[in-house]
């Protein structure tokens, strides 16, 4: 990400949530009114053309040729994780704490999300264009939703978190979706250890990419051109684990591994039948974990198999 700008695949990802959301009621997998108003020049126009069924076909077929798997995959993950943080909050987790937050709208409208705190932690150059978004379009935040501006690389989230009214003895559900990839190793093990000193049961759910594709992209279909563009934006790929060596890396650092699948694995259980046509970004990971190793109600909550499919990718 460049100094001074906000993340440019955070607004990506909100044209893809965009595009879902512009599909007919019954054929979306979510509804993201916000997500178009995050869109810059020329995204925003992607996202206007979005609106037409035709056009949105079009767009759809052009940039899952160009970057195969990745609008699909940021749609189903997005479903996944929404169903998730719903189950958690009703087995009882009474804080969501948003890592890397982005353009995630999460807290303004997945309704379990208002009866609880919501910290959003981010860098400020991207949280600052953000709010300022949110305040144009006069969108209301819950009186218990807090920013805290933390670059992942240098600040310590301990007195930011602290001081934002976070509070460690609670149920907490952590998202941190999409972040991983583009920190170092030592931020990555610095947040792990931090998420980890959070009240035992808690759960942190979050993404990662196969450490292969860092040094061997050919190997995986289109991540050669991904990688091309995240680079050129300035937000290359820069951190990636063996999943074979995941559950080890984590218990190390307070954590239970509890659910870790591929895209190839959660298209299909989120998007239903017709997702197991699609290819492309395979080396993308979603997973879950417990915090520390006291037995927890939450791994039915974060069952793939309690999704329901059938939404069209």
């Amino acid at each position: 990400m460049r100094s001074g700008h906000a993340s440019r695949t955070a607004e990506h990802n909100a044209l893809f949530r965009a595009m879902e959301s512009s599909r007919p009621a019954g054929r979306r997998a979510f509804d993201d009114p916000l997500a178009r108003k995050f869109l810059s020049w020329p995204l925003n126009v992607a996202g206007y053309l979005a609106r037409t069924p035709g056009t949105r076909d079009v767009l759809r077929t052009v940039i899952d040729h160009r970057w195969p798997g990745v609008r699909s995959s940021v749609v189903a993950r997005t479903l996944l994780i929404d169903r998730w943080v719903g189950n958690l909050i009703g087995d009882g987790a009474t804080q969501v704490v948003i890592l890397g937050a982005g353009y995630d709208t999460r807290a303004h409208r997945l309704p379990g999300l208002g009866a609880v705190a919501v910290y959003e932690v981010d860098h400020p150059d991207t949280q600052r264009a953000k709010r300022e978004v949110l305040e144009r379009a006069t969108v209301l935040a819950s009186s218990d939703l807090h920013y805290v501006a933390n670059d992942f690389s240098r600040d310590d989230l301990t007195a930011g978190m602290a001081a934002a009214g976070y509070n460690g003895r609670q149920q907490t559900v952590f998202i941190w979706e999409g972040v991983t990839n583009y920190l170092s190793a030592d931020a990555v093990d610095t947040t792990l250890r931090w998420v980890s000193t959070a009240a035992p049961g808690g759960t942190l759910i979050f993404t990662y990419v196969h450490r292969d594709v860092l040094t061997n992209p050919a190997g995986f279909a289109g991540a050669d051109r991904l990688l091309s563009t995240l680079t050129r934006a300035g937000e290359g790929l820069t951190w990636g684990k063996d999943p074979e060596a995941m559950p080890e890396f984590l218990k190390e650092r307070g954590l239970s591994l509890r659910t870790d699948i591929g895209a190839a694995h959660y298209r299909p259980a989120a998007l239903g039948e017709a997702a197991r046509e699609i290819c492309g970004h395979e080396f993308y990971r979603l997973a879950a974990a417990r915090i520390g190793w006291a037995s927890s109600g939450n791994d039915q909550a974060i069952a793939v198999a309690n999704l329901p499919t059938g939404h069209e990718a």
